[in-house]
């Protein structure tokens, strides 16, 4: 039995969902691993974060995002608003845990409050799940002719690099 790590890293917009399609990479992360029959674990190490599996699409609107993903952020809106003030429905973050986010103070969490107004990132985050499993055959990824693999950012509140794990088990 082989296990293979290796990390894909993607940059947030930060004014957005951003969703970064990562099969190719998935893809050369298991070529490298030398597994040919097992599975492939993708996951987010963030709480905001999530790794979907969902049809690639090839329209796309002027910020680039594939019209299903449009589709996606506009029922979350009305589903799961963004919090853009304490004011809003969302309890997330109480003080105490504002206090510990600000004693961080790092550049991975920076002492701004208005970049944890982001209650809305984790309950989305928590809906979609922090990582999919992939079968492997043959040293293919069984994701079909149209399936992708995206990691999605939903925080909104500023640009940042991401972190996506991935781990390739089998012989």
């Amino acid at each position: 039995m082989k296990v293979f790590h290796d990390i894909v890293v993607v940059t947030s917009n930060g004014c957005r969902p951003t969703y970064h399609n990562i099969t190719d990479k998935i893809r050369q992360i298991i070529a490298d691993s030398g597994v040919k029959n097992g599975i492939c674990v993708v996951q987010s190490q963030h709480t905001t974060c999530s790794v979907i599996f969902e049809e690639f699409v090839h329209d796309t609107d002027y910020n680039g995002d594939e019209f299903l993903q449009v589709d996606l952020n506009r029922i979350l809106d009305r589903v799961v608003p963004r919090e853009l003030t304490e004011n809003m429905d969302y309890r997330y973050p109480g003080p105490k845990h504002v206090d510990f986010l600000m004693s961080l103070n790092s550049p991975e969490f920076p002492a701004d409050p208005g970049t944890i107004l982001n209650g809305d990132a984790h309950i989305r985050g928590s809906l979609f799940g922090a990582s999919e499993t992939f079968v492997l055959r043959e040293g293919k990824l069984q994701t079909g002719s149209v399936g992708s693999i995206y990691f999605v950012d939903w925080d909104q509140n500023r640009v940042r690099d991401r972190k996506c794990h991935v781990m390739v088990l089998g012989e």
